[in-house]
């Protein structure tokens, strides 16, 4: 069958447009234009920032019931433990705050995964399997 959606953007509305803009170059590598944050192309992570009007139009995932830990509002799937591990490193260096702290999850392939939060408290998890 033809492959007929090549990629997908999330759209944030962010609290103030310059600090997202700033927070998704220098911490997450994004290419950052006036219309996108991208990194690793547009079938890597993709994003659109808008500005929105207030504080309270800003509404970042809530913990799911009975969960105190952050539900991703983004999920970046990772190639293999090492890239993730590589990840992890770049961004905590570069003064992400994490939110997750990188575990394994044996009962799930076994998967590995970590979660960082931008300035509006976006939770942006990277997680995959070791091939």
């Amino acid at each position: 069958m033809k492959k007929l959606i090549h990629s997908s953007l999330k759209v944030l509305l962010v609290s103030d447009l310059e600090k997202s803009k700033k927070f998704y170059a220098d911490v997450i590598g994004c290419e950052v234009t006036d219309w996108w944050a991208i990194r690793d192309g547009f079938t890597g992570l993709g994003l659109k920032l808008l500005q929105a009007n207030g504080p309270e139009d800003v509404h970042p995932n809530r913990p799911a019931k009975g969960d105190q830990l952050p539900v991703a509002d983004i999920y970046c799937y990772i190639e293999d433990w090492s890239a993730l591990d590589e990840l992890y490193e770049e961004f905590k260096t570069k003064g992400a705050k994490v939110v997750i702290e990188p575990w394994v999850d044996p009962q799930a392939g076994p998967w590995k995964e970590f979660a960082i939060v931008d300035p509006d408290n976006y939770c942006l998890a990277f997680g995959g399997t070791n091939k």
